[in-house]
Parts: C-alpha cells; sequence; structure tokens
C-alpha cells in the first residue's frame, strides 16, 4: 500500500528527517505554548520532541485527582460509565481497563485512503501536547508513548473518513489509540501498511496499556482537525505567495498600471492583508520596464484589485492561524478533570464547531483564489493585451496555442465551486440522540485541502500563460522578483512553440509550487 504524500521530497531532505530523529533540534511541548509553525517542523521536518518535566508533573497530578475518585466510589461518566448513549451504565471496577480497550476497538471504524504521514505526525503532535495539560487523567506513560512514536518514527494507519468533529475526531483517532497499545496498523518508511506488533519490535517499544479514562482521553478530543489545520495553513501561505507572484507575471505581461498598488490608496482602507499583498506586488515588479506601459486607463478588477481580492486571503490565514493556536493549547476532551478540586465537569470542549468554521472559511479563500487566477488566465489568451496574438500561439490557426490551458482552470475553478460549500453548517443526529449536532472539521480540512491542490494547478497554469506571454512581447525588462520566477518556471516548461501536450508541464511546475520552491529562490534574492 502505498502512502500519499502531500508533497515530494528530496532524498537531502529525507536525510535532514532522520538525523533530526535521531540527534537535531528538539522542540519542548508543555501543554501551553506549541505554535502551528512547530507543529509543521514536528510533521514535516522530524524535529525530535521533549515533554518539559513541569508538564510531565501536571499529569501526575491529573492521574492522582481521578484516582482519588474512582476510589470515592462516585459515578462519574467516563470513568467508571459506558459512553455516549450508554453513559447510564455503570461498570465494575474490574472492567475499567477492559473498557477502555473496548473504547477504542469499537470505535476505530475509519475508512478510506490513509492519512499522509506529516498529517499522522501533526494529529499526533497536537494530542500530545494538549494532553500535558494535566485535565485529561492521563498517566505519563500514554504522552511518552505518544513522544516515543514521534521520536522513533512510528506512524499509525489513520483512515481519512469517520469523524463528525463533534464528540472528538473519534473514529480517525481510534485507529491512532489502537497503534499505542500495539493493535492495528502503521505505515513503515517506504510507505506500506504492516501490523503495528511488528514495527514495535523492530523500534524496540513496547505496546502501553490502558488504564480508567486513558482510552477516552486519547479519542475525545480535536486533533486530527487541528493537525490537518496547521499543515494546510502553512501550505496556503506559501500558495498565496505564489498567487502574488504570478498576478505581478500577468501584470506586467499586459502592461498593467502599478497605480491600485500604491501604499497611499490603502492607507485609506487599513486592512493588513491589503496593504501587504499591494507592498509585496509592488516589490516583485520593482525596476520592470513592462508595467504602466499600456493605453488602458484602467486595469479589470483580476488585475486592479489584486491588494484587495489577495489580501483577504491573507486576513483569513491570519484568523485561523489565531484559532488553531488556542486550540494546540487546550483541553479538549471529556470529562474534564480540575486535580485541584477532584471535580470531573462533563462538557462540550471536544466540538470542533471554530475550528470547522474557520477550515471552512480557509477553503472559501483558496477557492477564491483560484477564481481571480483563471480570469486573468482569461485575460492573457484572449489577446487583451493587443501585442499578444490570441491563445498566445505562434501561428495560430495552425497552432492552437495555450487555448485549453484555461478549459483546465476553468474545470478546477467549477470543482473548487463545489467543494467551497462550508461543511460546518452540517451535522448528524447519533449515539441514539446524545450527540446531536456535529461540526465536520475533519470534512472541513480534507475538502481545503483538495481545492488547496486544485488552486495550486491554476496559479501554474497562470504561470505558464505568463511566461508564455513575456515571450512574445517585443521588449521589456522583468522585475526584480518577477525574473527570478520566470526563469524557474523556464526550467520546468520551455516556451510553446508549436502545439505540444502540457500535460507533463503543467505537472512538472505545480509540483515546483507544492514544494516551496518559487518562494525560496525569490525571498533568497529580493527583500520582500
Amino acid at each position: 500500500m502505498k502512502l500519499n504524500r502531500v508533497r515530494s521530497r528530496s532524498l537531502l531532505e529525507e536525510g535532514k528527517r532522520k538525523k533530526n530523529m535521531t540527534q537535531g533540534t528538539s522542540i519542548s511541548v508543555d501543554g501551553h505554548s506549541l505554535t502551528t509553525d512547530q507543529v509543521v517542523k514536528i510533521a514535516r521536518g522530524y524535529e525530535r520532541v521533549e515533554i518539559t518535566s513541569q508538564a510531565l508533573q501536571k499529569v501526575r497530578e491529573g492521574r492522582k485527582s481521578v484516582e482519588r475518585i474512582l476510589k470515592s466510589g462516585k459515578t462519574i461518566y467516563g470513568l467508571n460509565t459506558g459512553f455516549g448513549r450508554l453513559s447510564d451504565v455503570r461498570i465494575k471496577s474490574d472492567q475499567l481497563d477492559e473498557l477502555q480497550l473496548n473504547l477504542i476497538r469499537s470505535h476505530a471504524v475509519g475508512t478510506g485512503r490513509s492519512l499522509s504521514v506529516d498529517e499522522v505526525r501533526a494529529v499526533m503532535a497536537v494530542r500530545l501536547n494538549t494532553l500535558l495539560r494535566g485535565n485529561s487523567g492521563i498517566r505519563p506513560d500514554v504522552a511518552q508513548q505518544l513522544q516515543r512514536f514521534l521520536n522513533k518514527g512510528i506512524h499509525p494507519d489513520i483512515p481519512r473518513y469517520g469523524s463528525l468533529g463533534a464528540s472528538g475526531d473519534l473514529a480517525p483517532s481510534a485507529h491512532l489509540a489502537l497503534a499505542l497499545v500495539g493493535e492495528g496498523y502503521v505505515i513503515d518508511e517506504s510507505g506500506r501498511k504492516l501490523p503495528t506488533k511488528s514495527i514495535l519490535r523492530r523500534k524496540k517499544v513496547s505496546p502501553i496499556k490502558l488504564k480508567a479514562k486513558e482510552g477516552l482521553a486519547i479519542i475525545n478530543g480535536t486533533q486530527v482537525m487541528t493537525g490537518l489545520g496547521c499543515l494546510l495553513l502553512n501550505d496556503s501561505n506559501s500558495l498565496l505567495f505564489n498567487l502574488d507572484v504570478a498576478a505581478a507575471m500577468t501584470l506586467e505581461a499586459l502592461r498593467g498600471s502599478q497605480a491600485s498598488f500604491e501604499s497611499r490608496i490603502h492607507q485609506l482602507r487599513p486592512l493588513h492583508g491589503q496593504a501587504h499583498v499591494a507592498s509585496r506586488i509592488l516589490r516583485l515588479i520593482r525596476d520592470s520596464s513592462l508595467i504602466g506601459t499600456s493605453n488602458r486607463i484602467q486595469d479589470p478588477y483580476s488585475l486592479r484589485c489584486v491588494p484587495q481580492v489577495h489580501g483577504a486571503f491573507l486576513d483569513a490565514l491570519q484568523y485561523l492561524n489565531q484559532v488553531l493556536e488556542v486550540e494546540l493549547n487546550s483541553v479538549t476532551d471529556n470529562p474534564i478533570i480540575f486535580p485541584e478540586t477532584d471535580d470531573v465537569v462533563s462538557s462540550g470542549n471536544f466540538h470542533g464547531q471554530p475550528i470547522s468554521l474557520a477550515l471552512d472559511l480557509l477553503g472559501v479563500a483558496l477557492a477564491s483564489a483560484s477564481v481571480i487566477s483563471e480570469r486573468r488566465i482569461n485575460k492573457l489568451l484572449s489577446s487583451f493585451n493587443p501585442e499578444l496574438p490570441l491563445f498566445l500561439a505562434k501561428e495560430s490557426g495552425l497552432n492552437s496555442g495555450l487555448m485549453v490551458l484555461q478549459y483546465t482552470a476553468a474545470s478546477l475553478v467549477a470543482e473548487n465551486r463545489i467543494l467551497a460549500r462550508p461543511s460546518s453548517v452540517d451535522s448528524a443526529d447519533v449515539s441514539g440522540g446524545q450527540e446531536d449536532h456535529a461540526s465536520m472539521g475533519v470534512t472541513s480540512a480534507l475538502k481545503a485541502r483538495k481545492i488547496w491542490r486544485n488552486t495550486t494547478k491554476v496559479i501554474a497554469l497562470e504561470l505558464m500563460c505568463a511566461a508564455q506571454a513575456i515571450d512574445l512581447l517585443q521588449n521589456g525588462k522583468l522585475g526584480q522578483g518577477t525574473s527570478i520566477a520566470y526563469s524557474l518556471i523556464r526550467k520546468y516548461t520551455q516556451t510553446v512553440e508549436k502545439d505540444r501536450s502540457l500535460s507533463d508541464d503543467l505537472e512538472r511546475v505545480a509540483r515546483a509550487l507544492e514544494n516551496d520552491e518559487l518562494r525560496r529562490a525569490i525571498e533568497g534574492t529580493v527583500q520582500l
């Protein structure tokens, strides 16, 4: 079974990741200070994870509270009762460990393609950090098992479908929990799905045995949607950069004006994203001789309103980051233990609505990015600049040129419009009516990932069209940033002299964008 990889990795990067697992830098986790950037480093950079001594002490205090409560003989949901609609069923003291194992076995009913390794690592990092608050009632063994899995590269097989995002991400998290106890499957270094026991033996890791409350504490939380959200946030920031670069190249190819990017305009509407994008475009096109050389009085909205449209995308990303960083350092399971008073409170912190709404906003923002990019493709191909032939074709008629690149972009945009429908407005009534509202947050994340992939392809198509248009202009100098972008695009796709299939070219350019090559090339040279 081959693992789905979000982005390809070079052998050099693979070596760096393995080095980080053994002797690289580490990230301290304490339940209070984890950031989205750190989740990405743990997930993709294989940074080692170290649990602070203060956090372990908090975990011990939470566990002692659970043990005191159990000795009191009180009936407490999740500790000595059934789950969901079965919460009225009291469980005997000698069956409490079996109850937790049964819980994760019964809930591991996920389906679909497995999450990628980086997604699984993000999920584990999130769950580990939230458990370290000490309000979940686990033993240190549980937290340290998650730490061992991360540091030794043991990656549970987690099917992507099954979460409703309400009573936590139950089904996918149960597959994670199965691996911690030595059951289920893991994904090895080559992407094969293998029984967990064989990998644990190879890695010299012993399975843990769950005690009262621990199975519930592992699966009852928003770790899947939050982990996926952290990776999406990182990749969407890169996508926005690529979108800005594509817009800048198209602006040059169409000899557009830079007037609408002037800072004094954006001071009159002081939205952070709008001003930031306008400033970045100006830096990308600095020293260009093509800008402002048409006879148009006004540019079309897809050029003139780039700061407003792209800027709104950036503002959405900042909101998502804010929500995720709160969630990363929050207690999100149920019931919640208050060790200082031995109180156990059933509540709803496992409900993923805040994350689901933010991820739905991301999906809308990504889809909107594809829409404006496709509109610029249309302008490039339709002789909007009279210097450019229709469809950017040399010997048009005999050659169709880049005509069908817009068709492909339009088809991707059409799918994005469908996928952008919010999942957070949906719901489900499960567990015999006890759990009667759901966030569908994991669905929001999975849809946003698909929109991200589609939009990356649309931006790649715009860059290909812009590069072809620039080749067809008689003269002119590109800006400081766009000249670097042009050179990178030409590394993966050559000027179209005569009609040929461009499918492989598209895949190469899109892969370069996914791997963040464009940002690295420009930021290494141009002050942005």
